[in-house]
């Protein structure tokens, strides 16, 4: 791939969504992990306002001290970036005594979190007359659909939603985002033991890329390794699991001759 010209395309085709929108930028959530931190500096190279927050929510440590990072990093570089941090731990709490104890399973609670962030994002958006920009990438939303819908799938632009996770951090590296984002394990942050998205999926992103581009009518499955098999199943699985994510929502077209 070849990072420089993805990257000019990218920022090119931001900026011209932004004009035909006719609004003033972007809002972007940070993580401290990488397609944030990438989706944020392209947005930051339109020349446009962006605003980038910080949102944790019972956060880890070294999740929030990385996103603080990739924050300051962002407005040494670009005058054009504006960054806030708001904690919104007391907007979960609150949330959580309005609702019985019995729906207040992990992932419920999980999805509920990247809610409140999406709310957050497009509180700020709509004041500032701003597009909330994604940060999901290809495997995630067309893969395995790997976001919460209405969470982080609540965007308005998926400016690297065609990058694969690799060509992701290709681009990190030709952005010179720091290093301690580009060698942390990629995570959600949406659970309280920190667990990776690996752990979460038993995949590796260069795995459900392999997975991705795999043809089941081209290939020859007999000839997968076991692991490329478990992989394979994984991906499928998810794949279909999440159709309801992944594709448009679906409209109960009624017959003419109904009408």
């Amino acid at each position: 791939m070849q990072a420089d010209k993805v990257i000019d395309y990218i920022v090119g085709w931001l900026r011209d969504y932004a004009a035909g929108a006719g609004v003033n930028g972007f809002v972007v959530g940070i993580s401290g992990g990488v397609d944030s931190a990438v989706t944020s500096t392209l947005c930051a190279q339109t020349g446009l306002s962006v605003m980038v927050l910080n949102m944790p929510i019972r956060q880890a440590p070294d999740q929030k001290s990385l996103a603080e990072k990739h924050l300051g990093w962002l407005q040494q570089r670009y005058e054009n970036v504006s960054g806030y941090t708001t904690d919104l731990t007391a907007v979960l709490e609150a949330f959580e005594s309005c609702l019985p104890e019995a729906v207040q399973d992990h992932l419920t609670m999980a999805n509920t979190r990247a809610r409140i962030r999406m709310a957050t994002l497009y509180a700020f958006a709509t004041h500032h007359r701003m597009l909330v920009a994604g940060t999901g990438n290809k495997v995630e939303d067309f893969g395995v659909g790997f976001f919460t819908k209405y969470g982080d799938g609540g965007v308005d632009i998926s400016p690297i939603a065609d990058l694969y996770k690799s060509g992701v951090y290709q681009l990190a590296r030709h952005l010179g985002v720091i290093e301690e984002i580009l060698d942390a394990p990629p995570t959600d942050g949406l659970w309280p033991d920190s667990r990776s998205d690996e752990d979460q999926i038993g995949a590796t992103y260069d795995e459900l890329e392999w997975a991705m581009e795999f043809d089941p009518n081209g290939g020859r499955p007999q000839d997968l390794t076991e692991r490329q098999k478990q992989v394979l199943s994984i991906f499928r699985e998810l794949n279909r699991k999440n159709r309801h994510k992944i594709e448009p929502i679906p409209v109960a077209v009624i017959p003419e001759k109904l009408k």
